[in-house]
């Protein structure tokens, strides 16, 4: 979800204007996973390093997320999509902490679309946090960790790795998100800014995967 702040420069406008037109291609793009039978959708919205931006923007994110969650409760649960945001929330103010824990358990029995948040969200404390987790709980203290122990104690726990990542802004880098989940992901970067990001957008981004041969290191690959 990259190009808000962008977007709002290119209109002489504050940079929460463009958060909040993000907001719209949110809705946009998990509308469109749901009429194109996408299974998940893992939206990148606020990184551990985005707490370097100015305090003025971070409280006007902190009031976006939690106005929108607010706001879009009902319809979410009513849409049958379950939400897990992906992160470390406690450091958030505590009515948005108590509007995720809703969200998230208010969801949990929905079976449509699975949509994920990363919010307060970096990838390489991710995978910290899990081994840290795994070893913690370990029983033996000289046990060898597998690749599934790691996978069992990651924000995604139970989930399939990522198929298709899409990056939105002209930026052709990851920017430490989900590094373990998208070892074999299919990168699709496109110029677009992200409030600017249509269902077109979208449906083009799935044809480049629909057209992609998978190959997961084998020399035989899988469209």
């Amino acid at each position: 979800m990259d190009g808000n702040g962008r977007w709002a420069n290119k209109r002489l406008l504050p940079r929460l204007a463009g958060h909040k037109k993000g907001l719209d291609a949110l809705q946009i793009i998990v509308k469109a996973s749901v009429k194109h039978n996408i299974s998940t959708v893992t939206l990148y919205a606020f990184s551990t390093e985005n707490w370097n931006r100015p305090d003025e923007e971070i409280k006007g994110l902190m009031a976006l997320f939690s106005d929108s969650i607010s706001s879009q409760t009902s319809k979410l649960i009513k849409n049958d999509i379950r939400v897990r945001i992906l992160g470390d929330t406690s450091i958030f103010p505590r009515e948005l902490r108590s509007r995720i824990k809703y969200l998230e358990n208010e969801s949990f029995k929905n079976k449509g679309l699975n949509l994920n948040i990363a919010l307060n969200y970096g990838a390489r404390s991710e995978i910290l946090m899990a081994a840290n987790k795994f070893f913690k709980n370990s029983k033996l203290s000289k046990i060898s960790m597998k690749e599934k122990d790691l996978n069992n104690n990651l924000y995604t726990k139970g989930m399939p790795d990522v198929d298709l990542l899409i990056r939105t802004g002209g930026q052709k880098r990851l920017s430490n998100f989900l590094l373990w989940q998208a070892a074999y992901s299919e990168l699709y970067f496109t110029n677009t800014l992200w409030p600017d990001f249509s269902e077109k957008d979208f449906v083009d981004a799935l044809y480049f995967f629909q057209n992609t041969e998978r190959k997961f290191g084998n020399l035989k690959g899988n469209k």
